[in-house]
């Protein structure tokens, strides 16, 4: 049975029989809170993720807590799981007296991070990413929580998209979302995203495949348009409300719908689609989004540059659903 997505797949070149690069499902949360209010949350979100992924061979191979990448062996799970707790001591870092503890914080970047990964034996297509900004009673400016989970497309194809979209709908459910997406990407554990020399001549075909893996200074910018479009309160208001932003929408297969808190999904057909530039597939439900939302969209960094790319070609990616 085909399917509207590419396989694509990139081997080391040390190791031909490891896969570095693959295509994935991603799904992707920001979240406008400290770790203090979602740790309960996020821990939620965590047991029904691996709940999702058991009984699939090695999904992880290694976790990373902020430092090293580490084996994944029975009591990496009990440091993951207390890592993801509520934390002890102060609310807010300037009430901390352990000056040791908050320089170490600050120098590191989050409260908390959390990392499962699959690198050491190969990109599996699951991976689970959680990055806790800092706690400052006066938050930086833009600053977001994200969370990150994948699962690779042979999951999609085994359980079928709406089984896949009801569990995207129950995870993100169970935050206070400001912002969020899923959809087809390229499979990147961390923040730094996948190695975009390797993913460029895809990355300009293909443009529902997400080549950035999230935002760490989003605020309430939204982060490109996916096959499912979470908006929170604050971003639904920004379009004048459900029904207004319903009557912009004209697309056959785009479906809006309320969410838990206030906010809405955007969901742009019945499966996740690539689309295709070289067989003239530009998805037209995924450009008209773009253009209702065009206002709110997060606008293309000042002289983005990626390796391997040429230097207009990282804007045109940005923009691609827009010009």
């Amino acid at each position: 049975m085909s399917h509207p997505w590419p396989v694509i797949r990139h081997v080391s070149a040390r190791d031909p029989g490891r896969l570095v690069v693959r295509e994935v499902i991603r799904l992707v949360l920001y979240l406008p809170c400290d770790h203090v209010e979602i740790a309960g949350q996020v821990s939620q979100v965590f047991e029904t993720y691996l709940r999702s992924v058991s009984g699939h061979p090695l999904p992880f191979s290694e976790y990373s807590l902020g430092g090293d990448t580490t084996p994944l062996r029975a009591d990496g799970w009990t440091r993951i799981r207390d890592a993801l707790s509520p934390p002890r001591g102060e609310r807010f870092l300037e009430d901390e007296d352990d000056e040791a503890y908050v320089d170490r914080r600050v120098k590191a970047g989050f409260q908390r991070m959390v990392q499962l990964s699959s690198l050491d034996a190969g990109v599996s297509g699951f991976g689970f990413f959680y990055w806790a900004r800092l706690p400052w009673r006066e938050p930086v400016e833009d600053e977001v929580s994200l969370l990150s989970l994948s699962w690779p497309t042979e999951y999609l194809a085994a359980q079928g998209s709406e089984h896949l979209r009801t569990l995207l709908i129950q995870l993100a459910s169970l935050l206070p979302f400001s912002s969020g997406h899923a959809g087809l990407a390229f499979s990147s554990p961390n923040l730094q995203g996948p190695p975009l020399e390797r993913v460029r001549d895809e990355a300009l075909r293909y443009p529902g495949v997400e080549v950035t893996h999230g935002q760490r200074f989003l605020g309430a910018w939204i982060d490109g348009i996916h096959w499912l479009n979470f908006l929170g309160p604050d971003a639904l208001k920004a379009q004048g409300g459900i029904e207004a932003l319903r009557s912009k929408l004209r697309a056959p297969e785009t479906l809006l719908q309320e969410m838990p808190g206030g906010g809405a999904l955007v969901t742009l057909g019945a499966e996740p689609e690539a689309g295709d530039l070289a067989q003239g597939q530009r998805l037209p439900a995924y450009r008209e989004l773009a253009h209702v939302l065009d206002a709110t969209l997060l606008p293309c960094p000042p002289q983005l540059t990626w390796r391997g790319w040429l230097p207009e070609e990282p804007r045109r990616w940005w923009r691609r659903f827009l010009d």
